[in-house]
């Protein structure tokens, strides 16, 4: 039996984003330029949960209350006398075959060469087709804009040679991002060197957020009861 806890606190010092400025691993990305494919890996025994990448994306990105483009989902885990616990990163995965595109009928989802997956929020009408088609819960209607909401990879920094927030702040580095068409890169040479593993992989959208030491049974459908701590609602 697995029972679900998704917890994140909200009321924490801000964090200055870029106080500790990291270039991309490998060559650093160039405007307009389409040679890269960006990817990111998760190692799974490396998260504690501490949900910093959670804040940082908030602050860098103005994510609205009780929203999320990223988050870490803790899991507690209970097989016969014995309890642990369980972190799982989750994000927009930039697919190669990413299903929230066909569906949107403007035109306002679209991936870039790099394979970032983004929203136009010029075209957007929020009618929420995307949300409902992406398998992995990665998007939302943001309530402030009334347009699609979802992780971007930073783009607004990755274009400048920046690493995406929630990569920098990572305490236990469990996320590493970089260009998976340069041998010379980390994310390269982690997926050349492991088996890595993708969420709901029978999906066939071909997800470009891979994962190191995930358990089979966080890939796809949690059996259990997920609840998510919302800060409006236990006060100031």
């Amino acid at each position: 039996m697995i029972e679900s806890r998704r917890s994140f606190l909200r009321a924490l010092p801000a964090v200055t984003i870029g106080a500790a400025i990291a270039p991309l691993p490998g060559k650093a990305a160039t405007k307009g330029e389409g040679g890269q494919r960006w990817a990111m890996v998760v190692d799974v025994q490396k998260c504690i949960g501490c949900q910093a990448c959670t804040v940082s994306c908030i602050m860098e990105n103005a994510v609205p209350e009780n929203s999320f483009r990223t988050v870490v989902s803790t899991y507690e885990v209970k097989e016969e006398n014995r309890c642990g616990t369980y972190m799982l990163p989750r994000l927009c995965n930039h697919c190669a075959n990413p299903p929230c595109i066909p569906v949107c009928p403007v035109g306002a989802t679209f991936q870039r060469k790099d394979g970032v997956v983004v929203v136009d929020g010029d075209r957007c009408v929020g009618c929420a087709y995307c949300v409902q088609a992406c398998p992995y819960d990665a998007r939302f209607i943001n309530h402030e804009t009334g347009k699609a909401d979802k992780c971007t990879f930073c783009a607004h920094r990755v274009d400048e040679g920046l690493l995406p927030a929630c990569v920098e702040t990572c305490v236990g580095g469990a996320r590493i991002f970089g260009d998976l068409n340069d041998p010379e890169s980390m994310v390269h040479q982690l997926l050349t060197e492991n088996k890595v593993k993708v969420l709901k992989p029978e999906q066939g959208t071909q997800p470009h957020v891979f994962y190191l030491g995930l358990d089979t049974r966080f890939a796809g459908h949690v059996e259990g009861e997920a609840t998510l701590w919302q800060p409006s609602k236990h006060g100031k």
